[in-house]
C-alpha cells in the first residue's frame, strides 16, 4: 500500500496579512527632507522678494511708483527712473523670440520622435542638447558677427511689405542693424533647445497604444498626432513655452552684444535701438551706487513681477488643460 505524505502546515502562511498605518522612521525621515526641501524654496522666494521690495523703495520714494513704470527716462543725478521703454523693449524681444522657438521646437520635436531613423534621431537628441548647454555669449557672438547680416534682409522685407502695421514702419535713412527684431531672432534660436527638448520628453510619453490604435484604424500620422500626442502633450508644450519665455525675459548677454541700447520706449521692432531690463541692470550694476542701484534693484522688481505673472497665467492655462481633458 502506497503511502501519502502530507506537507506540514506553515503557520506563517496561515497568519493574516495587515499593512501598518503607523509612519515608519524612514516614512518620517523622508517626510522631513520633503518638507524642508519646500520650505527653502518658499523661503526663497520670499526672502528675494522682500530684499528686492526694500531695495527698491529709496527709487520709488524719489521718482514715484507710477512715475517708475510710465516713464522712459533714466537720469540717476536727477533721480529719475523710468523702466517703461525697457519693458516694452524686454517684451518685444521676448515675443520675437517665441515666435521663432515655438513652432521649431515643437515641429523639431515631431520629426524627431515621429520620423526620424533611430540612429538620426539620437544624434538629433544630442545636439539639441549640446545647444541647450551652450553659453549664451557664443550665441550672441554667432548672430552678430554670422547671423546679423542675413536677417537684416528678412527685416528689409518686412518693412517694405508690412510697412502699414506701425510696429513694422521704418523711416528713410534709419539702420536695420542692431535692433530688437534681430535680439529677439538670436534668443529666439538660443531658447529652441529648451523649447524642443521639454516638448519631445512630453510627446514621447504620449501612450503608445493610443497611437498604434489611430494608426490601425486608418488614419494617418499626422491625424494621430493631432488627435493623440497633441492633446496628452498640451500642457507639456506650454510648459516648455512657459520656460523658454522665462528665459528670454532674463537673457542678458547676447542682446548687450547685439542691440543698440536705449531706454526710451521704441515700438517700431525693426530700427535700431532697444533694451531689456535685464540689460540695463547688467551693463549699469557695476558703476551704480547710492540711489541708481536703487533704481536699479527697482528694475529687477519688475522683472521679478513679470515672470511671476507669466507663471500664474501659464499654470491657469495648464489647469484648464487638464480639466477639458
Amino acid at each position: 500500500m502506497a503511502a501519502t505524505l502530507q506537507a506540514p502546515l506553515d503557520a506563517e502562511a496561515d497568519r493574516p496579512r495587515s499593512i501598518g498605518t503607523q509612519a515608519g522612521r524612514s516614512d518620517r525621515i523622508f517626510r522631513g527632507i520633503s518638507f524642508a526641501a519646500a520650505a527653502v524654496s518658499l523661503i526663497i522666494i520670499v526672502s528675494t522678494a522682500v530684499f528686492l521690495v526694500l531695495g527698491a523703495r529709496e527709487a520709488f520714494d524719489t521718482s514715484g511708483v507710477v512715475n517708475f513704470f510710465t516713464d522712459s527716462i533714466w537720469n540717476p543725478s536727477r533721480g529719475e527712473f523710468g523702466v517703461y521703454g525697457i519693458l516694452v523693449g524686454t517684451l518685444l524681444i521676448s515675443v520675437v523670440a517665441l515666435l521663432v522657438a515655438l513652432p521649431l521646437g515643437l515641429g523639431l520635436a515631431l520629426f524627431i520622435n515621429e520620423y526620424a531613423p533611430m540612429r538620426l534621431r539620437r544624434a538629433l537628441t544630442g545636439a539639441v542638447d549640446l545647444l541647450a548647454a551652450m553659453p549664451s555669449l557664443i550665441f550672441g557672438m554667432w548672430g552678430f558677427f554670422v547671423l546679423q547680416e542675413h536677417i537684416v534682409g528678412v527685416a528689409q522685407f518686412f518693412a517694405d511689405h508690412l510697412s502699414a502695421i506701425p510696429i513694422f514702419r521704418v523711416f528713410e535713412g534709419e539702420q536695420l542693424t542692431r535692433s530688437g527684431f534681430i535680439a529677439g531672432i538670436i534668443v529666439g534660436f538660443m531658447i529652441l533647445p529648451i523649447v524642443t527638448s521639454v516638448s519631445r520628453d512630453v510627446m514621447s510619453q504620449a501612450p503608445r497604444e493610443q497611437c498604434e490604435g489611430a494608426l490601425a484604424l486608418g488614419g494617418t500620422r499626422w491625424g494621430m498626432i493631432t488627435s493623440v500626442i497633441f492633446p496628452f502633450a498640451r500642457s507639456g508644450i506650454v510648459g516648455a513655452t512657459l520656460l523658454g519665455f522665462g528665459r528670454a525675459l532674463g537673457e542678458t548677454i547676447a542682446i548687450t552684444i547685439i542691440v543698440s541700447p536705449v531706454v526710451t520706449a521704441n515700438w517700431r521692432i525693426l530700427t535700431e535701438g532697444s533694451a531689456s531690463v535685464a540689460q540695463v541692470i547688467a551693463t549699469r550694476f557695476p558703476e551704480a551706487q547710492g540711489l541708481e542701484l536703487s533704481g536699479l534693484v527697482a528694475a529687477g522688481l519688475v522683472l521679478f513681477i513679470v515672470t511671476l505673472i507669466v507663471n500664474l497665467v501659464a499654470r491657469r492655462i495648464v489647469s484648464a488643460s487638464r480639466a477639458a481633458h
